[in-house]
């Protein structure tokens, strides 16, 4: 057998909930891509798959040792530099740094081959991405549900996945979680579920919302954007043990968010406090 290390470098990254819908290159969805298309036509062997740090992250490199027959190398070589051309032109617009490596590599232990074609089968037919738009008229254009595979590392005897699940429908996040672990389940993996944090739908006709823009104005002189976004806030832990309560989320302005570019906006800090502060001086007393 011969054993090639393959890497992915360069992908924009970013945020898994808020950058969710921007089509941006998932490098575990990649490289496992090149892996099902070559074990399709030959005798693949997986040595080890590692990509991704964070479960909120969307992946931006990636690293895959494998082997395969020494008279196969070069169609191999040839295979990848094509890939390579085809994937730079699909993510030709939101991430044009990406760059592609493949060298040889020392011998070392393979997986065993029914174990390694199930795990690929399984990373290739897994949901990544947006799976759902919301369908409320005031939140049409934010993504409701979503999958990002977010980790996949390669212990000692055993090869772990992370993926995490989004939405503010309790029951599209049940389904599209139970959609992950059952590719895998058929793929003879044990699955874990845990608990998360609940779903915080955006109320229309809030009136601690009215208020906040009413005081954002008053302080600033300029209309706040308002948004619902796809990503975890507290407001949704709160929401569950007091569902009727009247929330609004804000913050100072983040850029890059979950990548090695992220940056905070130093003066929107201090607008943040003064702005809490006029908040709690007008809130109603109950």
């Amino acid at each position: 057998m011969f054993f090639l290390e393959i890497s992915i470098k360069g992908l924009k990254g970013g945020h898994s909930g808020d950058d969710i819908d921007k089509k941006r290159a998932n490098a575990i969805k990649i490289l496992s891509r090149f892996l099902y298309m070559t074990q399709e036509k030959m005798d693949l062997r997986l040595v080890s798959f590692n990509s991704g740090k964070l479960h909120n992250a969307i992946p931006r490199d990636g690293k895959v040792v494998f082997a395969i027959p020494a008279a196969e190398k070069e169609n191999v070589r040839a295979a990848w530099n094509v890939f390579a051309a085809n994937v730079e032109d699909e993510f030709h617009v939101s991430d044009v740094e990406m760059e592609f490596y493949m060298q040889s590599t020392e011998a070392q232990p393979v997986i065993e081959k029914e174990c390694s074609v199930r795990i690929i089968r399984a990373l290739q037919a897994v949901d990544n991405g947006v799976y759902s738009m919301c369908q409320d008229k005031a939140l049409e254009t934010m993504v409701e549900t979503s999958s990002n595979i977010a980790v996949v590392k390669t212990e000692e005897n055993e090869i772990e996945v992370l993926a995490s699940q989004r939405s503010n429908v309790m029951s599209n996040l049940d389904n599209e979680c139970n959609t992950i672990q059952a590719v895998f389940q058929l793929a003879g993996a044990e699955v874990e579920q845990n608990d998360g944090y609940p779903a915080w739908k955006m109320k229309a006709d809030s009136k601690l919302t009215k208020l906040a823009v009413d005081s954002y104005v008053k302080l600033f002189g300029k209309e706040p954007i308002v948004r619902g976004i796809h990503a975890g806030l507290e407001c949704g832990l709160f929401s569950e043990r007091y569902p009727n309560m009247d929330m609004v989320s804000f913050g100072p302005t983040l850029r890059f968010v979950h990548t090695p570019d992220e940056k905070l906006h130093i003066p929107t800090v201090q607008m943040v406090w003064d702005h809490l502060l006029d908040i709690m001086k007008n809130v109603p007393a109950k």
